[in-house]
């Protein structure tokens, strides 16, 4: 006599209200940011506990899924009566990276146009990479994963369901990624604003007639248009006496022979001023 024994996971305990993945078959996240977040997930080859996950996802069994900087905490609900905990971390990018992805945002039409009217851009990655930073975690040494479970493997099935549901959730939110990496969508445009704000001051080095100017987000598609005000447009120069530049004159801190050298720029500036005036017949 030989006894055949074949093992059969339990199944998970139901959940009335759990979320569930949208995709029904196939291919789980629509967009490039969450297939490169379910790409990662598949190169732990972590063999049926990923399928096992998926089905997790679809049938509902995660019960909360909470997205902060630097962490995601989720609750699953498995064989057992309890919920097992799940928390998936990633390091937030620093302030000074930030403020390097943002200059770098704010110098390109595009991405500041879509971030400002709330649109995030499609190649957002490559504001990231310009600047030698990545938005999504590339190896699986950037994340740390846990789950309350007994299972050894880790990422287990129930972590495998969390990500499976985070991918929809960039879909559904992509500022959720800003979000996760330290940066809310409000601080993003907030900065960017900044940056633009910042800039406006330079044109008091060339003043021009005023002329009303719709903000640039709101005029991509005619950006390339030079439309008819360029035929009234008139420029004068009258420097005045204490334009920006002077002004910086003034707070240099050198001397030449026990005398400050801010007089001796400031009327240098004023000489090739007037001069340039000349040339130009103004």
């Amino acid at each position: 006599m030989s006894w055949y024994y074949s093992y059969r996971p339990a199944r998970p305990k139901a959940v009335a209200n759990g979320i569930k993945a949208k995709s029904i078959k196939g291919v789980i996240g629509d967009k490039w940011w969450s297939k490169k977040w379910i790409d990662l997930l598949e190169s732990f080859n972590i063999g049926e506990r990923l399928s096992r996950g998926r089905t997790y996802a679809r049938k509902g069994q995660v019960i909360s899924i909470d997205i902060e900087p630097g962490i995601i905490k989720a609750k699953v609900q498995g064989t057992r009566v309890k919920p097992y905990s799940v928390k998936i971390t990633l390091k937030t990018l620093t302030e000074k990276d930030w403020q390097s992805v943002v200059e770098h945002m704010s110098s390109q039409a595009i991405y500041a146009a879509k971030l400002l009217s709330g649109e995030m851009p499609q190649n957002i990655e490559e504001a990231f990479r310009d600047v030698n930073i990545s938005l999504l975690p590339e190896r699986h040494s950037d994340l740390v994963t846990d789950c309350s479970c007994p299972d050894w493997s880790n990422p287990c099935k129930h972590i495998a369901a969390v990500y499976y549901l985070i991918a929809e959730k960039f879909d559904e939110d992509p500022f959720l990624l800003f979000r996760l990496r330290g940066k809310t969508k409000e601080e993003i445009m907030s900065d960017l604003r900044d940056r633009r704000a910042g800039k406006e001051e330079f044109s008091e080095l060339c003043p021009i007639s005023k002329i009303s100017v719709s903000p640039l987000e709101e005029s991509m598609e005619h950006f390339w248009q030079s439309g008819e005000e360029l035929d009234n447009l008139s420029i004068s120069l009258n420097p005045s006496r204490k334009s920006i530049v002077t002004r910086h004159f003034e707070k240099v801190p050198f001397t030449y022979e026990g005398n400050n050298v801010s007089e001796f720029l400031i009327n240098m500036y004023r000489e090739i001023s007037e001069q340039a005036l000349k040339r130009l017949e103004i």
